[in-house]
């Protein structure tokens, strides 16, 4: 769990945390509630684990690889 003061906790909204500690905290809270008020069963824990692998991966394909490319273009490539 990052570590945030309550006040932040209490303020935040899951469309604008700032910095990674507030991000993480969305992320966790939503991962816990769907726990939390879900099946405790190995399907949720499948579910939640799918959501976010899928969630990386898409991502990694939208937003990391067109970064990567242009930065390639910028300052040429090591391969």
């Amino acid at each position: 769990m990052p570590y945030i003061k309550q006040e932040q906790r209490d303020l935040l909204y899951l469309d604008s945390p700032e910095g990674p500690g507030e991000l993480n905290y969305c992320i966790s809270t939503v991962i816990r509630d769907y726990w939390k008020y879900g099946s405790k069963s190995y399907q949720t824990i499948n579910d939640i684990l799918g959501a976010l692998e899928g969630a990386k991966l898409e991502f990694y394909r939208r937003v990391a690889v067109p970064y990567e490319e242009q930065k390639i273009k910028e300052n040429g490539d090591i391969y």
